[in-house]
Formats: structure tokens, C-alpha cells, sequence
């Protein structure tokens, strides 16, 4: 990883890690709750010290309640004291490769705006880009004055 700044490094992948990944949101969206889209799907989030953490969405009757696979990811890694991140994969089922809805990607750019987000299908297509490209102009913590940055 070539740093740049802190909150700017530039995160290189290898094939293993990235295929690591694929298959460890494969294997979460096996657990996916999707009665209602059918459409199930598994995410795996890397820590700095290359912990994993897997998520798959969770949907409820209620729509506006449900939960998708990423931020399931990234929220059980929070709650146990992680917040340095170096990589997301997604998986979904489709012929064509999903990318994460637009709640997904304002939360991940809260904790790694720089962080690569390999996307992929059942069938291991996948493309990768990172969380800037994918939510340009984020809304930060600097947007609010600095409110909420952390040291």
C-alpha cells in the first residue's frame, strides 16, 4: 500500500485477496433474509489487520427497515471496535454486476472513501472501483465544519 495520507492510501489488491473476499460474500449470501426482492445478496469487508467480516441483507415486511448486506458488514466490524477498512466485496446473482444502492455507499464513505469495492455475480465476473468513484462528492464530516472527523 503506497500511503498518500492517511485517509487517502492507495489500496492494492492482489487476485487472492480479491478472490478470498468473493468468496466470503459468496458464502454470506447464502444467509440472506430476501423473501420479498428474491434477490439475495452477500457482502465480506476486510479490516486493515485482514479480519472479515460478512453481511447479507436482511429485509422485513416494513421496507424502509431492511438492511442491506454491506452495511450489515460494516456495522458488526464498528460494533467490535474496527473502523480501519481495506476492501468490500459484494456478490449478487444477476447477469449483470450490482454496485452498492446509494445509503451503502454514503455510509462506507464515512470509514474508507478510498477503499477499493469489488463488485461481482455468481458466475465470478467482477469489477472493482473505489468507494470516491462510486459516490463522488461525498457528504463528509468536513462538509459540517469538521464536525465528526476522527484523529
Amino acid at each position: 500500500m503506497e500511503e498518500i495520507g492517511r485517509k487517502e492510501a492507495v489500496i492494492m489488491l492482489t487476485e487472492n485477496r480479491i478472490l478470498r473476499l468473493i468468496d466470503a460474500a459468496k458464502e454470506a449470501r447464502k444467509r440472506a433474509y430476501a423473501p420479498y426482492s428474491r434477490f439475495p445478496v452477500g457482502a465480506a469487508l476486510e479490516t486493515g489487520c485482514r479480519r472479515i467480516f460478512s453481511g447479507c441483507n436482511i429485509e422485513n415486511a416494513a421496507y424502509g427497515v431492511s438492511m442491506c448486506a454491506e452495511r450489515v458488514a460494516l456495522f458488526k466490524a464498528v460494533s467490535e471496535g474496527f473502523t480501519d477498512f481495506t476492501a468490500l466485496a459484494l456478490v449478487t446473482a444477476g447477469p449483470e454486476i450490482a454496485s452498492p444502492c446509494g445509503s451503502c455507499r454514503q455510509v462506507l464513505s464515512e470509514f474508507a472513501l478510498h477503499m477499493p469495492v469489488i463488485m461481482a455475480n455468481v458466475a465470478g465476473e467482477y469489477q472493482v472501483k473505489t468507494v470516491a468513484q462510486l459516490l463522488p462528492a461525498a457528504f463528509t464530516g468536513a462538509n459540517l465544519g469538521g464536525l465528526g472527523e476522527r484523529t
